[in-house]
């Protein structure tokens, strides 16, 4: 009974609902956000016009907007429908407003970030304007529905001092002088995205454009300082655009600009517009993994995003494993194996002070999730069903989970049905305990040779089990190795085999296909 009630837990964990949606009373449809910065303070003030529908009968639409409080934070000036004020109540994180009409609502405030816009200046002492959402921080500068689940078009029509050039969501429709003082940038997106991934950025800025991979415009954007080394970084976009281009599907978006900027991340996977940490400039080319990680997150996170922060892993672990997978394209396997055994050290390293599985809903601090299991563990996740299944029918999996998830949301159950659309395989083992089980196999070997015969005793020190292939390399003093492979299904196993010589060694997982600890 114990067994069949943590597989019907493993099963409500699994499958796809919308329990984690902030609101499922209401789906929004379109934002449009009008905001207008200046150099004299940090207030911004905006107007929003949103268009929605209910989807279920409510009277109140309520958003997340975070409030004034203490100088910092967002007042409502009025809100209006078919041009009649609305009545509206705003405290702490959330606007609740009293309609039950569909029709598109106009919010006017105005305030000073808490937040997700970040006024500051960069490190040539410039002030810099720069979006920065994730994971749920574009309330506090945006009235929206903060959470990955719902997925909106979006246009911003930013006007800034002149002096500055804009880079946001979207396609540039309209570049405007205002006056003598201020200029007007509109952007677009008809696109679906999440709020975590819509953005401006406002600064003096050096451009590039690099001219189009498959139809999409590629440019750079860096500070007018450092301009020659950020060209030169930032090129490197253009062959990384081109494998995940070829291996997945056409680029999602309308184009890809990469910019450095402020952002408190190394980078911000921002739809069509990612923003890296300044330093990602260098001259030197040292972000090349970083580039990869966040352009794979293009089709990862931000097109095919999860449905919950507990699925996590289907954003982050999936940009950590294409850009493995990106690695291994232009440097080969050892590279490759060279990037999965570093993760691995992470993963056993976290697993030693954290319990937790990689589907993990009990965080309350979201920032809490971007740790080893989401990323390294994710990406190892990734590789093992890569393993399990064969090139092919991984490739085809990934293609086929991205074409029916592209612009919406799925779950790790999602996942789980495409590769054993793909394979023919039952996956519910792998997923089980790879996903919703903490922790990884911690393997001790032991061995003994008598008479020709190689006796292997394999045996798994840690608490929970775990049933998988393992591979095992036989090093001999006066022939070559001999790789041989077991299936491991019980905390302890021996094997017998035929040698003529006893092994002088024995390595565990020569090629990289496990995650697992050994014991010393």
């Amino acid at each position: 009974m114990k067994r069949n009630f943590f597989l019907l837990s493993i099963l409500n964990i699994l499958t796809p609902a919308l329990l984690f949606a902030q609101n499922p009373k209401v789906d929004i449809l379109e934002y449009e956000f009008h905001l207008d910065l200046n150099d004299n303070n940090d207030v911004i003030k905006g107007k929003a016009l949103i268009d929605f529908k209910y989807t279920e009968d409510s009277g109140v639409l309520a958003l997340d907007f975070a409030s004034e409080e203490n100088g910092k934070g967002m007042s409502v000036d009025s809100i209006l429908q078919n041009g009649k004020n609305l009545d509206f109540k705003h405290s702490e994180e959330k606007l609740s407003i009293s309609t039950t009409s569909e029709e598109e609502i106009r919010i006017y405030y105005h305030g000073v970030p808490k937040d997700g816009l970040i006024i500051s200046e960069n490190k040539y002492g410039d002030r810099t304007f720069f979006g920065d959402n994730w994971p749920n921080r574009a309330h506090l500068w945006l009235p929206v529905i903060d959470h990955p689940s719902d997925k909106a078009k979006v246009s911003f029509y930013v006007s800034a001092p002149s002096k500055y050039q804009v880079v946001a969501t979207g396609t540039l429709h309209e570049m405007t002088n205002l006056n003598e003082e201020k200029t007007l940038y509109v952007y677009s997106s008809p696109l679906n995205l999440p709020t975590k991934v819509m953005v401006i950025g406002v600064a003096e800025f050096a451009v590039q454009h690099l001219g189009e991979i498959d139809e999409i415009p590629l440019s750079s954007w860096v500070y007018p300082e450092n301009k020659e080394a950020g060209f030169y970084d930032y090129e490197q976009a253009e062959e990384i655009l081109s494998f995940f281009t070829e291996n997945i599907a056409p680029f999602p978006f309308t184009k890809l600009a990469n910019v450095q900027s402020t952002t408190r991340y190394g980078g911000m996977e921002n739809a069509g517009n990612i923003f890296y940490f300044e330093n990602s400039v260098d001259g030197k080319r040292s972000s090349e993994f970083l580039l990869a990680h966040e352009i794979a997150h293009q089709w990862f996170g931000d097109s095919a995003s999860e449905i919950d922060w507990s699925h996590l892993w289907l954003s982050e672990g999936f940009a950590t494993y294409f850009t493995d997978l990106y690695a291994e394209h232009k440097y080969g396997k050892s590279k490759l194996d060279e990037k999965l055994q570093e993760e691995r050290r992470q993963v056993i390293g976290f697993s030693q002070t954290t319990k937790t599985a990689v589907i993990d809903s009990s965080r309350t601090d979201l920032m809490e999730l971007l740790n080893p299991n989401s990323y390294q563990k994710g990406a190892w996740v990734l590789h093992m069903l890569r393993r399990k299944v064969g090139d092919d029918n991984f490739w085809n999996a990934i293609r086929e989970y991205y074409q029916k998830f592209k612009f919406s949301n799925a779950t790790s159950a999602d996942l789980k049905a495409e590769f054993e659309a793909a394979s023919g395989d039952d996956l519910d083992l792998f997923f089980e305990q790879w996903t919703t089980q903490y922790g990884q196999p911690k393997l001790k070997i032991d061995q003994s040779f008598k008479n020709g015969k190689l006796k292997i005793t394999v045996r798994q020190l840690q608490k929970n089990q775990f049933k998988f292939p393992l591979e095992l390399q036989l090093n001999f003093a006066t022939k070559e190795p001999k790789t041989i492979e077991f299936d491991i299904t019980k905390k302890k196993e021996t094997f017998e085999i035929e040698v003529s010589e006893k092994p002088v060694s024995i390595d565990l997982d020569p090629n990289t296909n496990l995650l697992f600890e050994e014991a010393l």
